[in-house]
């Protein structure tokens, strides 16, 4: 292909995608079973019959710094190992490049970023369906395996995958090269938006000088961001599963709906167990199952099991043993006898709002917690376990019982994690930086609905997710947002009709265009902080007149998405100034009577921002990046941590529910 166009294409905001292979080029692929970038909603998990090859690790690594950032494809680096290109360095894999550089200008790259490793398949996956997983690569993605484009894909934080079946069985056990070229550019017509600024005074600015603006306010981190893996399973294989779930009384239903893929099935069997690992419903399936070419199950691959004795799946604070789960167990045979084993652990439970109140399993929830980014010393915004735990140990400890992955799709490790500890989510799309009148064209539209497809199609399984949240602080008061934000909300409720949707909004009741579309109004306001700074003793009146604006205009459930101050750790003053701890209190003290009060109508939650301080671009405004934090970038507590823990945990007590017994489990 006319490699060369790539990055013009990315900067002036035609996507790449539009791109085409043609007919001839992609008819090649198909002959060799090379599938572009295709979306499973299934983790790469192993089993019996699956293996799970990962890829993680140290890869070679270099930025293409050329002025035009083209030279990778005009001397098609991905035909050749990528250290004969030039000098090339470790990284590791996964995380973010950025803070791995040690100057600011590889830092701040923008621009196509080059990976590759080396790696032999196992040889149980010669003659097998074999699939590569990326977890996320930010922004956009092109991969080639022993210099053969296999997949592309556009958007960070969601998985891709490619068919690879045919290249292992003509490996037959050799070397293979895996190269990835990742780009981080951002235009007015990606999501999230973005763009490129030139300098043309050259007086100022040496000849093609270009700087990438947006208008979030965190660090752009790119690269390949989470684990990277090759699924092995057998040629017929369960594609995808879509679980909902619902109760009646003490009897849960299980409606599942299973996805096929790769051949013809004799057989599929489908059980259920439950949350101790006991078979309760359906077909046994076990480890040692032989699949019979000459056995043919009734059963179809969609259908419903009923589930005696439930135990819902509930949050922290309301219910003794929160986090129930449960494991749907997927067998399907091929002619052949080979079988394909999923194991789905999901959760029981409901949740709708009806009037002025958000309900899980017919009972009211507040919710109680915190917006956050993905962002750690080092890592940048790299899957890393270790930070994973550590700031789920810090919800566990201040109280939360909820949280949203601003402003973008989290690892799903962390949901797993949200599942299993009963923690609220609000999945939330990358859509943050729609300001201008650019970010609401067709294009902007176009990827929007793709990723939130792709997000919903991840997400949808997971028991801890509670709502979806469509973007971040968008135009709202713009004429073409108006139609915009209805496909998109539109979209969203055919896609999942079981949760309700939300934007997080921050224009005036009087000029937003986009509630009335709405579940749930999310607002983020900074009363003593951007309003009024320095004036904390405003924050009452102005906060309940603005919540009460909101409900009165729309009659729906409304949540503070976002409140707040910054504070820098280990800064007093008395009396209190801005950026004093002092201060970050005082802030956050005014808003809690406003909160008690309002809750007894219309608010459904107060979600402060943010658990820890976060990398941001750099800027007169920022010293270091955002110290909005309860915690420090390194998770050390400021004073603002223990005072939102002593409100938390008394919300956990007042609001402990009296369930009945059946709701308890066994």
């Amino acid at each position: 292909m006319a490699s060369f166009v790539w990055l013009f294409k990315l900067l002036t905001g035609v996507s790449p995608v539009s791109l085409l292979m043609t007919q001839s080029y992609v008819c090649f692929f198909t002959l060799l079973g090379v599938g572009a970038a295709v979306v499973s909603g299934l983790q790469p998990l192993g089993s019996e019959s699956r293996q799970v090859l990962q890829l993680d690790g140290l890869w070679s690594f270099r930025l293409d710094s050329s002025p035009d950032r083209n030279d990778g494809f005009k001397q098609t680096w991905y035909k050749r190992p990528l250290s004969e290109t030039g000098p090339v360095m470790d990284m590791p894999v996964p995380s973010s490049y950025n803070d791995l550089m040690q100057t600011p200008t590889d830092r701040d790259f923008v621009g196509w970023a080059w990976y590759e490793r080396r790696f032999r398949p196992p040889i149980a996956c010669h003659a097998r369906r074999a699939r590569l997983h990326f977890a996320s690569v930010h922004y956009y993605a092109i991969v080639w395996l022993d210099g053969l484009e296999i997949a592309t894909h556009e958007g960070g934080h969601l998985p891709f995958e490619a068919d690879i079946s045919s290249i292992l069985f003509q490996a037959k056990g050799r070397e293979l090269r895996l190269t990835v070229a990742a780009n981080n550019t951002l235009t007015p017509n990606t999501i999230p938006p973005g763009r490129i600024i030139y300098m043309n005074d050259t007086s100022q600015y040496p000849p093609g000088y270009f700087v990438q603006e947006v208008d979030f306010d965190f660090f752009n981190y790119a690269g390949i961001d989470r684990p990277v893996s090759i699924i092995c399973s057998s040629q017929v294989y369960v594609e995808d599963i879509l679980v909902t779930t619902n109760f009646s009384a003490s009897v849960g239903f299980v409606f599942y709906n299973i996805s096929i893929a790769g051949g013809t099935v004799t057989s599929i069997f489908v059980g259920l167990r439950d949350p101790k690992g006991r078979h309760v419903a359906g077909d046994a399936v076990l480890p040692d199952h032989i699949c019979l070419p000459s056995f043919h199950s009734t059963l179809s691959p969609h259908g419903l099991i009923k589930v005696p004795n439930v135990s819902l799946w509930w949050p922290v604070g309301m219910n003794t043993t929160p986090g129930l789960l449960y494991t749907l167990e997927v067998l399907v045979c091929g002619f052949d006898g080979e079988k394909d084993v999923v194991r789905l652990q999901f959760g029981i439970r409901t949740v709708r709002v009806v009037g002025s109140r958000l309900l899980l399993n017919d009972h009211e929830i507040y919710l109680h917690g915190l917006g956050r980014h993905e962002d750690a010393d080092l890592r940048g915004r790299g899957y890393d376990a270790v930070t994973m735990a550590k700031d789920a140990s810090l919800l566990s400890w201040l109280g939360a019982n909820a949280f949203r992955t601003s402003h973008y799709p989290y690892a799903e490790q962390t949901l797993d994690m949200a599942d299993r500890q009963g923690i609220l989510v609000i999945s939330e799309a990358p859509a943050v930086g729609l300001v201008t009148v650019d970010n609401f064209g067709k294009r902007s539209l176009e990827q929007h609905m793709t990723t939130l497809r792709e997000l919903i199609n991840r997400d949808r399984n997971h028991p801890s997710v509670i709502m979806w949240s469509l973007a971040n602080e968008p135009a709202s008061n713009l004429q073409v947002a108006e139609s915009y934000f209805r496909q998109v909300i539109a979209e969203a409720h055919r896609l999942d009709g079981t949760r309700p949707v939300t934007v997080v909004l921050n224009k005036g009741v009087s000029v937003d265009r986009v509630a009335q579309y709405l579940d749930v109004v999310s607002v983020n306001a900074y009363f003593g902080w951007y309003h009024d700074s320095g004036h904390p003793e405003l924050i009452g009146r102005q906060l309940g007149h603005m919540l009460s604006a909101w409900y009165t205009k729309h009659h729906h459930p409304v949540i503070l998405m976002e409140y707040g101050a910054g504070s820098v750790a280990g800064l007093h003053s008395l009396p209190s100034v801005m950026f004093s701890e002092e201060y970050h209190l005082e802030v956050m003290r005014q808003h809690f009577p406003v909160f008690d009060e309002k809750r007894k109508d219309f608010l459904v939650g107060e979600m402060l921002w943010n658990l820890v301080d976060f990398n941001t671009p750099q800027g007169v405004k920022r010293m270091a990046g955002n110290r909005k934090g309860l915690f420090t970038r390194n998770r050390q507590p400021k004073m603002a941590a223990f005072l939102l823990r002593d409100r938390y945990v008394r919300l956990n007590n007042a609001s402990a529910h009296p369930l009945i017994p059946w709701c308890l489990g066994n």
